[in-house]
Formats: structure tokens, C-alpha cells, sequence
């Protein structure tokens, strides 16, 4: 049996094999379905996840490499909505048609957590998430307003 702290609560994830990925361990097993399957090659970045703070990619990432990390989901980001990022994602009306959003929203929390003041070209190094839709300045915009709301509090 493996115990995971995921939104740092554990849970039991019973008979599942060490070298399942944590993408399918989040949805499958624990209900978790804000984490999204896209390529499954870690190419595409919809699976992204935190763990111990650092963006993953949960379709390559094994519940044997889990360990005692803790991992965060977009459900654990905040339970409401006010995170900074989620708010500037709505200010901005950053998706269209929302499928990457997620693992958008979750690599740029990551990266504002070392850096909240990035610029253009820092953004576009980091986020290298695919988005089909083409949102990529809303998404440039809401991050540098997200770093905005970081830095003043």
C-alpha cells in the first residue's frame, strides 16, 4: 500500500503499482480530474502539478517518484478562486477553450513562487506549455499582473 499527500491531505492508494503515473493516480484513484491528460509524453505541459513547489509533468512522473513529496493540484492552489494567478486568469479571460489552462495556471504559480518579477522573455523560457487556442499574450498579461499582486502583499 502507498500512502501520497496530495493538497496536503494523505491518502491510501491501495494495489496501485509503483510505476503508474501520478496523472492517473490523481484522476483515477483519488477523483481529482482538474489535472488534464494531453500528449502523455510531457511535451504539452497539461498534466502539470507541483510537487514539493516545482512544476512536474504528472503523465511522466511515478507514484514511486512521489515518495514523501508533497504534491499540489489545481484543486489545492486555493479552494476559492483568489489565488493570484487564478484571479488574473479572469481578469485577463485567458482561455478559450480552457483545456490547458490548468497546467498553464499551475507552471506559472510555480514559476512566480522564484520570481515575481519576470520579464517577456523569462515568461516565454518558463512557460513552455502548449495552448492550441494561441493565448499566449493573455496568458504573458496575466502572469505579469498575477507578479504584480505577489509582490504587493
Amino acid at each position: 500500500m502507498n500512502t501520497i499527500t496530495v493538497n496536503g491531505r494523505q491518502h491510501s492508494v491501495e494495489g496501485v503499482p509503483e510505476d503508474t503515473p501520478l496523472l492517473w493516480v490523481l484522476r483515477d484513484h483519488l477523483g481529482m480530474t482538474g489535472t488534464k491528460y494531453g500528449c502523455g509524453v510531457s511535451e504539452c505541459g497539461a498534466c502539470t502539478v507541483h510537487l514539493d513547489g516545482e512544476s512536474v509533468q504528472s503523465c511522466v512522473t511515478a507514484l514511486s517518484e512521489v515518495g514523501e513529496g508533497n504534491v499540489t493540484t489545481i484543486e489545492g492552489l486555493s479552494e476559492d478562486g483568489t489565488h493570484p494567478v487564478q484571479k488574473a486568469w479572469k481578469e485577463h479571460n485567458v482561455p478559450q477553450c480552457g483545456y490547458c489552462q490548468v497546467g498553464q495556471m499551475m507552471m506559472a504559480s510555480a514559476m512566480l513562487k522564484k520570481n515575481q518579477n519576470p520579464s517577456d522573455s523569462e515568461i516565454d523560457e518558463e512557460m513552455w506549455n502548449i495552448c492550441r487556442c494561441g493565448t499566449y499574450n493573455r496568458i504573458r498579461a496575466a502572469i505579469k499582473t498575477a507578479a504584480t499582486e505577489m509582490r504587493n502583499k
